[in-house]
């Protein structure tokens, strides 16, 4: 009897001891990629002002993006940028840049130009630490000529990583959560 009486306190015991949890553990936050289908990008000198479109309504689906440039650049000239991202699979659009500049810490675009037509891109933004984000930026055309302009927006880049604040995109890391490339003509 009293073999059985210590095996019930044992069975109970174990029950309890195993059907605790710890209650105190904090969730683990999962955030989401955003869905981007379209990248607008606004570029104004003076009272010119182009617009480029990469648009990509299926996603990995099997059509390309269309890409559209809707004007040429001035030679030797400075234009303010500035990104806007849409989810364009919502109805109505989301507005995609807002949560890339609540969540600034985590986002960067970067520019990789190729030609000399494009002289150069520098950041006009910060984010909260002190370092780029690329939501706005300068860029400034060389002499007339061809080129081209991709735009890569990283979600959770090493932004202390060697380059990275100056736009070298090498050892950036991260997730790439948008890239287009734009033919550019200078004239």
């Amino acid at each position: 009897m009293k073999k059985l009486q210590l095996l019930s306190a044992i069975f109970i015991s174990s029950i309890t001891l195993f059907s605790c949890s710890d209650d105190d553990d904090t969730p683990v936050v999962i955030n989401e990629e955003e869905v981007i289908t379209t990248m607008n990008v606004t570029l104004t000198s003076g009272s010119q002002t182009i617009t480029l479109q990469s648009q990509d309504l299926d996603g990995d689906g099997p059509d390309d993006p269309v890409i559209t440039v809707d004007g040429n650049f001035a030679a030797n000239a400075t234009y303010n940028g500035t990104i806007q991202l849409l989810n364009e699979t919502e109805d109505p659009a989301e507005d995609v840049t807002e949560e890339v500049e609540e969540e600034n810490l985590d986002h960067q675009f970067f520019y990789i130009a190729t030609g000399e037509a494009i002289a150069s891109t520098t950041y006009d933004d910060i984010e909260d630490e002190g370092n780029p984000v690329g939501v706005h930026f300068i860029l400034t055309t060389g002499e007339a000529g061809d080129a081209t302009l991709q735009i890569v927006l990283k979600h959770e880049p090493e932004k202390d990583a060697e380059g990275v604040s100056d736009g070298d995109m090498t050892n950036a890391g991260g997730e790439t959560d948008f890239d287009a490339t734009f033919p550019i003509t200078v004239e």
